[in-house]
């Protein structure tokens, strides 16, 4: 049987500040959204689930204790009945069990936008999680939730500090507000072990929607192009990981409000963990509209214009197809790599045109989203061994296509799709 994880070591960040590792042996996140999983499912739910999606490669559930959102209103009352907590533990149980972490949020952000978490009972509500919790050893905890830090940062910060003193080992991030990202307020913060944005779930033109979730001044506003944050917080703060934490989800609103507008799908979805995974993050999070909120058919409520039952939505298309990225990943020498978008010699171009380049040693891997024409400087590589593969991320298949010659434009056209869209993975092998 397969070692979990952490029976290698616990999960920490490597030397170079850029991944994760379990003493040594590197880890690819892998997470899925389930952010009301406690509250939502019962244990047998839950645990086919969890089984769903360790069978699929994920190696992280981002879920919160105590949550309140669109839709999904958990009362604080329940927070003081132990049934609550014992559920709880066993669905922790399960997820240890299928060698799964959990990065967890004490509660939701608006618990404290409205003042029912505070620096009175904060900590107090800490101390009582370590009293139940402490000493699991696949335990992430993510402060925040979907909240800008400067709504309350003296009280994120002592929660951040509690967490590493009562659950030492365990890391410890933040989950932003949509389209920013924990950088902006907490980097080089000690208690702060990587970074997290949201790149959220808005088209190139709907940066302002005149809506109550539009950016503020000052933020960092990059549209589709999430791998502009991976840039941004490794700029800012250069020591620590970053992830994208809550893309566009499959099968929600563009926009998340306006019900006219279309849904993200499959290839969308796909084109944010890619960019995002290439230029640099330590691995990625997926979500699905459905799976967000545990949506069953027939039930009062449901956001976002949800249409697909959890149960069916755990089969949908992006959400099975997140392990090719994180099989290729770590079957290359990922976490001494970088992104090199220097090496093309043609082709680059902007938004849904950008072409990603990661480098590392003994292979490449470029990502084109519309499948266009492109070269790459290989030059440095002459008498070298060079052998070129076409990978479709919707299906995880390499199609091997021979050995190229390196030269300062070695030029790759990729095949034509006749399936849901345009993107192709480049795998060279250098030898």
């Amino acid at each position: 049987m397969d070692k979990k994880p952490w029976e290698y070591g616990p999960l920490r960040v490597c030397a170079n500040g850029r991944y994760l590792e379990n003493a040594g042996r590197p880890f690819f996140w892998l997470a899925d959204t389930a952010w009301p999983l406690f509250h939502r499912l019962d244990v047998e739910d839950a645990a086919l689930y969890l089984k769903n999606r360790a069978e699929k490669g994920y190696n992280v559930i981002q879920a919160v204790l105590a949550f309140r959102a669109d839709g999904v209103d958990q009362n604080i009352e329940e927070l003081s009945d132990p049934k609550y907590w014992e559920k709880c533990g066993k669905m922790m149980d399960i997820a240890q069990d299928l060698g799964l972490y959990l990065a967890l949020l004490p509660c939701w952000g608006s618990y404290v936008k409205d003042g029912m978490v505070n620096m009175g009972n904060a900590l107090r509500y800490v101390d009582f999680l370590a009293e139940r919790f402490a000493g699991r050893p696949n335990l992430i905890w993510l402060m925040g939730g979907d909240i800008r830090g400067s709504t309350a940062p003296e009280l994120f910060r002592a929660m951040g500090r509690r967490v590493k003193e009562r659950f030492p080992g365990c890391l410890v991030g933040y989950h932003p507000f949509g389209r920013t990202s924990s950088s902006l307020w907490f980097a080089g913060e000690d208690w702060l072990d990587f970074n997290m944005f949201q790149s959220g779930h808005r088209r190139y033109d709907q940066l302002v929607m005149n809506g109550w979730d539009d950016a503020s001044k000052g933020e960092i506003i990059y549209g589709e192009d999430n791998w502009r944050y991976v840039d941004h917080d490794h700029a800012v703060d250069p020591n620590k990981p970053t992830v994208d934490g809550e893309p566009s989800y499959e099968q929600i609103l563009q926009g998340l409000h306006d019900p006219t507008q279309p849904m993200w799908q499959a290839p969308e979805v796909r084109r944010y963990a890619w960019w995002s995974v290439l230029q640099g993050a330590m691995g990625h999070t997926y979500g699905h509209n459905s799976i967000i909120q545990f949506y069953e058919n027939g039930r009062e409520y449901g956001g976002y214009g949800v249409r697909h039952d959890w149960h069916e939505a755990i089969h949908h298309e992006a959400g099975s197809q997140m392990r090719f990225l994180k099989d290729l990943m770590t079957s290359v020498d990922f976490t001494n790599g970088r992104p090199n978008e220097a090496r093309l010699s043609r082709g680059q171009g902007e938004r849904h045109e950008h072409i990603s380049v990661f480098e590392c040693p003994g292979s490449m891997i470029c990502y084109d989203y519309l499948g266009r024409e492109f070269g790459l400087d290989l030059a440095d590589l002459a008498g070298k061994t060079v052998e070129a593969r076409w990978m479709d991320p919707a299906n995880g298949v390499l199609s091997y296509m021979g050995q190229v010659v390196p030269t300062p434009d070695t030029v790759f056209t990729p095949p034509e799709k006749f399936t849901s869209g345009h993107d192709w993975a480049l795998v060279l092998t250098v030898k």
